[in-house]
């Protein structure tokens, strides 16, 4: 964790290999070259590493040819059992994402490159309407959030998510959202029609109140006030929204659970749930180190109370345990988000019930082409990528 530094604008402070690689290059400081030591030299003091400024990575949008869109899910923990992600990596770099270590699988690194290394599925809308109209398909509830944030910074752009909810507005597909972004607020044109027919629910992420928190927890996602007003907004066109308050961290943002709830149903929120954070593989390298730059204090403290909700173990995957732990204080957790929400009526039978009879399976034009020169331009294309910022 030696070369672990603060980045402007990102959550990661690592940029360590994922644990497929078969090497990793740790950078090294000899004081002869580079910004750092040209600083260090001008100061009649030494300046430490985490207050020199470090230029924040750009990001770079990959542009993925996916093969499938509709992923499915077994596990009881959650009330879906598929999924769409239209993109890989999330710009938001919330430091806590138990899908950073997915980058691995493409050979980058679960910190930095999470965040900055974004794969947009430009194809997604297509292969959906594709994969809802095969013969004998059986439709539920799709859930767009699962792994990334359908409504990162890029979707302004790319509008792969909007395009998605427009294949399934047109076939009466029932789908639920998660999402930490105020964006979402610009698809109201296409949600409201959706939850008038029961077929839409959108769960909006609060962690926490606090900007500055937010800052250094998730540095591109919306301000907590801005979701507050994109809850407000929902609710107002008839859209049921339910708030997580997730993750909750011991002595970082627990402190928030009922503040969140509150100013959630004063919005117009009609239910809520929580998670505990979640540290599998190299999320829990990157979570120490973050804590090790903006809590040191704590970040002992931080760490042996997770250990406590998880049998003493940093990270534990069993189902029904590793979204809410066990032990004395994740039992205090519980105690004080259910009886909160009680107080303010925020009930999950608020919810509407997603309907999937009137199900109407979209016209696919399925399309041949013999043109040598447009199947190479295809391939061609999968892994063209250009720069935003």
């Amino acid at each position: 964790m030696n070369n672990a530094r603060v980045i402007k604008g990102r959550g990661a402070t690592l940029n360590m290999a994922g644990r497929f690689e078969s090497r990793d290059v740790v950078p090294f400081d000899d004081g002869w070259s580079g910004p750092e030591s040209v600083a260090c030299a001008a100061a009649t003091e030494p300046i430490p590493r985490d207050e020199i400024a470090t230029p924040s990575p750009r990001t770079v949008i990959h542009i993925e040819r996916a093969r499938s869109i509709i992923s499915k899910n077994n596990s009881p923990d959650i009330r879906f059992d598929q999924s769409v992600n239209p993109y890989r990596g999330c710009e938001h770099g919330c430091i806590y994402c138990y899908a950073r270590p997915s980058h691995a699988y493409v050979n980058l690194s679960p910190g930095v490159d999470f965040e900055t290394q974004i794969f947009a599925k430009r194809n997604a809308a297509e292969l959906l309407k594709k994969e809802i109209s095969r013969h004998g398909y059986v439709p539920s509830a799709i859930n767009f959030g699962a792994n990334t944030d359908p409504y990162q910074p890029i979707e302004r752009i790319e509008k792969i998510t909007r395009a998605c909810l427009e294949v399934l507005l047109e076939a009466n597909h029932p789908l639920t959202i998660v999402t930490k972004s105020s964006l979402v607020t610009r698809d109201i044109d296409l949600l409201a029609p959706l939850a008038r027919k029961n077929l839409v629910n959108v769960y909006v992420s609060i962690s926490q109140l606090d900007n500055e928190l937010t800052r250094i927890l998730e540095p591109r996602a919306s301000a907590p006030a801005n979701r507050l007003r994109a809850v407000r907004e929902l609710s107002a066109a008839g859209i049921p929204v339910c708030v997580l308050v997730a993750p909750i961290i011991p002595f970082i943002n627990d402190e928030f659970i009922e503040r969140v709830l509150e100013a959630s149903q004063d919005a117009g929120a009609r239910a809520a749930s929580y998670t505990i954070v979640r540290l599998p593989f190299e999320v829990k390298t990157l979570f120490k180190a973050w804590l090790q730059q903006h809590f040191p204090d704590r970040a002992s403290h931080v760490m042996n109370r997770i250990r406590d909700m998880k049998h003493g173990r940093e990270n534990v995957s069993e189902f029904g345990e590793r979204m809410r732990g066990s032990g004395i204080y994740a039992e205090l957790i519980r105690q004080r988000f259910r009886k909160t929400c009680a107080r303010l009526g925020l009930n999950p039978q608020h919810l509407a019930a997603l309907e999937a009879t009137d199900f109407v399976m979209p016209a696919v034009t399925l399309e041949r082409s013999n043109s040598r020169d447009e199947r190479r331009a295809q391939r061609a294309f999968a892994p063209a990528q250009q720069s935003l910022f």
